[in-house]
Order: structure tokens, then C-alpha cells, then sequence
């Protein structure tokens, strides 16, 4: 299938991934970063695919793994289409805003990305994501009793400012309502880390509902290839607009005419 868009390590093709996909069978992608329609929503393309892992599997190296953004209600429902995966971790998105889809409940203000993976995590290239530490400050933990995995005693220490520490996995971070092209948008600084500590530099990152492209131009930040699939081309455009231009962390934060870090 010819592609969209295919420049600067990208590649882009308007289709419906479970056409693409099997043509790719066989090319190795390092990682899988997507955010699959759930049916959360009322909108029209918002239609669950329960077996898109499926598809998704057999272009994948070995040692790779898969992040989607999902919810706790889509992650139980389908679980069962996630035989012969294991769960590794959940990182979750904190907004600034959510959603109130119903008032007898708590205000749900965050999203769900979790990491799954095939054969033993030992053989999954993994490296622990860490965030720069810009002013120094004081550290005081608490002892740990010896039934406690990592038992200690009380510790208090002074960390010194530039270093780095083991990023958290609660990620704040504004959502990008009406800011963007794409409704179920994501901030780069969101996906990036994702990418980053799941895929190999010079690796090449998958995402079969592109939207926007957000998993591109975070790949294109953190020096990897990407391919992307997108069933409207509207967000074809818009994705290859982004990963076209110089500055991408401005494309990946409020570039590209407005669009934000995206689906």
C-alpha cells in the first residue's frame, strides 16, 4: 500500500489499520503506542475494535510491547482478548479538567495508559524513565519493618539540584480541549516518556489509530522512526504537518495551526 506521507523516518498511511496491518506483518516494530477507540463516547468513530491486539501482534518484534491509553471498565471488559500478554505497569494521566459522564460518581479527571508485554520482561528492552531534578531538596523516609519488600531504616538525606530521579506515575498534565484537531488528544509530554523507555533508540514505534499523530512526533523527539495509521484523512493531514515541521516539540504542544499533542 503507498503511504500518505513518508519523510524525515515517518510513514503514514490512510487506511483502516486492520487493512495495513497485515502487510506489515513481518517488519519488526520495536514498541506500539496507541489509544484504540473504546466506545466511551458518542462520537462516530469512537466503535470498540475488542481484537485489535490481534493485528497488532504479528507486526511486532518478539521483545516488543504495546502501550494504549484505555479505561478501567475497557481494560476488564476485554482482558480476555489479552491471552498470552502480561501486564507490566500503569501510568496515570492527571488533568486538569475531566469528564462528568455521570453525577452519583467521583469527577473522573484522569486516563489510564498501561503496558503489556509477551514472554518474560526480562527479554523487553525497558529502561527506567527518569526526570531532571532542577533545584536540590530534602529527602526523609520512613522505616520500613522487615515483612516490607525493601526493608530499612529511617533515611534522611539532602538530593543535590541537576540530578535525575525515577519519574513518577502520575503524570500532570493540561488537556489539550479545544486546542487541538482531534478530540481525544494526548500531550507530548505524556507520550514521550512512554516511548522512550519502551523503545530502543533508533527503534521504530507503531501506532494503528494515529489520529493527530502524537506517538510520531514523540517518537521524532526521541530520535525514533514511526509509522502511523488513520482511517480520516483529515488527521492524516495534520499528523504529517506536524512531523513536517522544524521545531516538533512546538508541533507535539500547540503547533501545527493550533493543534495540540494529539490521539
Amino acid at each position: 500500500m503507498r503511504p500518505y506521507y513518508q519523510a524525515g523516518g515517518v510513514t503514514i498511511y490512510h487506511a483502516d489499520c486492520f487493512d495495513v496491518l497485515p502487510e506489515l506483518a513481518g517488519s519488526g516494530f520495536h514498541l506500539c503506542v496507541t489509544d484504540p477507540p473504546f466506545g466511551d463516547t458518542n462520537l462516530d468513530w469512537d466503535v470498540r475494535a475488542p481484537r485489535w491486539l490481534d493485528s497488532v501482534g504479528p507486526v511486532l518484534l518478539p521483545a516488543a510491547s504495546v502501550w494504549f491509553f484505555t479505561s478501567l471498565r475497557y481494560l476488564l471488559a476485554a482482558w480476555p482478548a489479552f491471552k498470552g500478554w502480561s501486564l507490566a505497569q500503569e501510568v496515570v494521566w492527571e488533568k486538569h479538567n475531566g469528564t462528568n459522564l455521570r453525577r452519583d460518581r467521583f469527577r473522573r479527571v484522569h486516563e489510564l495508559a498501561v503496558q503489556i508485554y509477551r514472554g518474560p520482561w526480562s527479554a523487553v528492552w525497558s529502561v527506567p524513565p527518569r526526570v531532571y531534578q532542577a533545584r536540590a531538596r530534602v529527602v526523609r523516609r520512613q522505616s520500613r519493618p522487615a515483612q516490607w519488600l525493601g526493608a530499612r531504616g529511617a533515611v534522611r538525606f539532602v538530593q543535590p539540584a541537576g540530578v535525575t530521579k525515577l519519574q513518577r506515575s502520575v503524570i500532570r498534565a493540561r488537556s489539550l480541549h479545544r486546542r487541538g484537531h482531534h478530540p481525544t488528544q494526548k500531550p507530548l509530554s505524556v507520550v514521550r516518556p512512554l516511548v522512550e523507555c519502551s523503545c530502543p533508540p533508533g527503534g521504530t514505534v507503531l501506532d494503528p489509530f494515529m489520529g493527530s499523530g502524537t506517538t510520531l512526533v514523540a517518537a521524532l523527539v526521541s530520535r525514533r522512526s514511526a509509522v502511523g495509521i488513520e482511517r480520516d484523512e483529515r488527521y492524516c493531514e495534520v499528523a504529517a504537518r506536524r512531523c513536517s515541521q522544524g521545531n516538533l516539540e512546538l508541533a507535539g504542544e500547540g503547533g501545527c495551526d493550533g493543534s495540540g499533542a494529539g490521539r
